[in-house]
């Protein structure tokens, strides 16, 4: 069969870039502004506005910048496939309520969760300053990504950010083995007077399902204290826990009891799905999975007002006053700095197919 003018052309700026570059056979070197129009225009492509595509695309970038890739440019491809078959609507509008001078709520519009974020944030900020704490409900919402993303960029605006968010299930309640809870993460970011923002982000589970996609998409072998197969037997085939298998909870019964916190917060509390009667993110099946996310903002001036910061900076001095000890993101802060001048690598396979959505790339010429 003969392929479309289009497609030809497409496939042909995908070559371009490789030859470009001179890369490897198997990585493409990208500068993370071209990470960004890549991600804006593989969603405009596939049926998302541009002010959406844009949210979006800011978030895969921070991803990138801090070498999370499994929250990266390797979900991108997800993102555009399910707004093209309507799982998420590129086009939603977020619509914002507010219950309170300190209570707002987000109808995501089966959209992406991040320009429901972006909105709520206007108004949850000056009133988290106004009344000292403020909440913010997310529901009808998606995948927002890397969840430390969001309660950073509160932390920058000068609020402690503290969020919750369920996921489609995958950990199973203590004593069963069918998988009832998302991996559901917590977040929280607070200001610091020296330096960048403190946060702390992680799932319920051992590690994020994202890492568990990753290494299936590398043909890698997973450590066996990841996940279950169906059978409730640990697996080190990264497959078997993506298909029928159960994330390993952190922590034992402790980690379950934490993903029903969040599940309390994030979807009973907003009006969101619950985990269990959520679709799929991971394939095309299923309608808008309908999650939810909570966030709150706490302006640390109405409690402590100043002395905030300076207590910030002994508790920080305290923990790295102990040799082999460091704070949680120094990591992912010192990515930041190393890729903002080196650019990222992704797989080729991985770029083929994001480019081929794209016919007007300006780095293919």
């Amino acid at each position: 069969m003969r392929r479309s003018k289009a497609k030809r052309q497409q496939v042909v700026a995908g070559q371009r870039i490789l030859n470009y570059h001179n890369l490897s056979k198997e990585q493409v070197q990208l500068t993370l502004d071209q990470v960004s129009e890549l991600a804006v225009k593989a969603l405009s492509a596939s049926n998302t506005s541009l002010l959406n595509a844009e949210s979006v695309a800011r978030s895969i970038v921070a991803a990138e910048a801090d070498e999370i890739h499994s929250h990266g440019l390797m979900r991108l491809a997800t993102y555009c496939e399910h707004a093209l078959c309507g799982k998420v609507d590129g086009q939603a509008i977020p619509r914002v309520e507010k219950f309170s001078s300190s209570a707002i709520s987000v109808d995501a519009a089966c959209g992406f969760a991040h320009p429901a974020i972006d909105e709520g944030f206007k108004e949850l900020v000056p009133a988290a300053k106004r009344s000292g704490i403020a909440a913010l409900a997310v529901r009808n919402s998606y995948n927002c990504g890397v969840l430390g993303y969001h309660v950073e960029n509160l932390a920058c605006q000068g609020s402690i950010g503290l969020a919750f968010v369920n996921a489609p299930a995958a950990i199973a309640p203590w004593g069963g083995s069918t998988p009832l809870f998302g991996t559901n993460p917590v977040a929280l970011a607070s200001p610091r007077k020296n330096g960048a923002p403190l946060v702390i982000d992680q799932s319920s589970s051992v590690v994020a399902r994202g890492e568990i996609m990753l290494k299936a998409q590398q043909g890698q072998p997973i450590p066996d204290t990841w996940g279950l197969d169906k059978q409730g037997k640990p697996a080190t085939d990264p497959n078997a826990v993506l298909k029928g298998g159960s994330m390993a909870p952190a922590g034992g019964y402790k980690g379950v009891n934490l993903a029903l916190m969040v599940e309390i917060l994030a979807a009973a509390l907003t009006g969101a799905n619950f985990s269990f009667a959520a679709s799929s993110l991971a394939d095309n099946e299923g309608g808008p999975p309908r999650i939810g996310q909570l966030f709150i903002a706490i302006d640390p001036g109405v409690f402590s007002a100043l002395a905030f910061l300076d207590r910030m900076e002994a508790l920080c001095a305290a923990i790295l006053s102990q040799e082999g000890t460091r704070l949680p993101g120094e990591r992912r802060n010192a990515s930041r700095a190393r890729t903002a001048s080196e650019g990222i690598q992704i797989g080729r396979k991985l770029f083929n197919d994001l480019a081929s959505r794209v016919s007007d790339l300006s780095f293919h010429k």
